[in-house]
This record gives structure tokens, sequence and C-alpha cells, in this order.
């Protein structure tokens, strides 16, 4: 095999290379991936807290928003800075700070319901989006600290403010975590 025959084979083999990496990245551009296996990976990497500080009413429908570029990766409140670079780096894009817009970051809260207070209205209940809050109507209410996500949903619509916001005892939010 002579000098001219290798080079026209190297030749040959770097044209059939080049053709089908310049298909290959023409279809990439083509063929769109799939939404649905993003914004999971995007709900993954939130907080879980349902808290709709983002505008939306969960955090799964954020992330079908941020899939869809209809919503920017910095709208996570709860989240903080660190989903906020989670995200990015899943995205490809740079990070920047929460929009205070949004709400302000806090350190890790659960409900806590003062039961000498409550009149049992029962309001707080469809307002907790992880049915974390527990009782009757006319009865006490208490919260499940290791269900409660910290999201402060139920705070507003109790009439005689007896929730507030505490520390969790572990330190840790309970589906959060």
């Amino acid at each position: 095999m002579n000098a001219a025959a290798i080079l026209a084979a190297i030749g040959t083999v770097a044209a059939l290379a080049a053709l089908l990496g310049a298909v290959l990245g023409w279809v990439a551009t083509r063929l769109r991936s799939d939404p649905d296996a993003l914004a999971e990976r995007i709900d993954a990497l939130l907080p879980q807290t349902q808290c709709a500080q983002c505008r939306y009413p969960g955090c799964r429908p954020y992330a079908e928003a941020i899939a869809r570029g209809d919503a920017d990766i910095d709208r996570c409140p709860p989240g903080g800075e660190t989903t906020v670079r989670a995200l990015a780096a899943l995205l490809d894009r740079e990070p920047r700070p929460v929009d205070p817009q949004y709400g302000t970051t806090k350190s890790p809260r659960v409900a806590l319901i003062d039961e000498d207070r409550c009149i049992g209205c029962a309001l707080c209940l469809p307002a907790c989006p992880v049915d974390a809050i527990v009782g009757a109507p006319r009865l006490m209410h208490t919260v499940i600290a290791a269900q409660c996500t910290g999201c402060e949903l139920c705070l507003a619509p109790c009439p005689v403010d007896c929730i507030a916001m505490v520390e969790p005892a572990d330190g840790r939010l309970g589906r959060a975590a």
C-alpha cells in the first residue's frame, strides 16, 4: 500500500466524519428534548415547599415553566442561592441572586399552632398545600412538623394569629429536607 492510497483513505474517513457531524448537528437543532424529563430534573432540585412565592401554584408548575423557558431560575426564595446555582448548572446558565420581588431567603422554619389560642375555625387546613395541619372544625388544630415545608401559607387565613413560624427542632424541613 502506497502513501497516496493511505492519504486517500484518511481523507475519505475525515470527510465522512465531518459530514456525519454536520448531519447530527443539524438533526439536534431540529429535535427538541423531552420537556417533561427536563421539568422532572428541575423539579428534583427545587425545595418542594409548594409556597407559590414564584407566582406558580407549586414547585412542579414552576419547574415546567422553567423547562419551557417561561420563567427564570431566580424565583425561589425558599431554595435560595443554592437552588439557583444548581438550576444554573443543570441548564448551563449563569447563576444570579434570588430576585427580591419574589421574597427573601430565610432559614428553614415550620408552623406551630398555639393550641390554647386556636378557635378551630379550620381556615388553615385548605391553605396548607401539603396537608401538614390536622384538626377538625371547632376543635384545636396542630401541625405535623415532619410534613410542614415552611411555606407560610397558613398564616394569612388564621383570624386569631395563633400560628407562628419557628425553627424546626432538628433544623430540617419535613418534605424539603
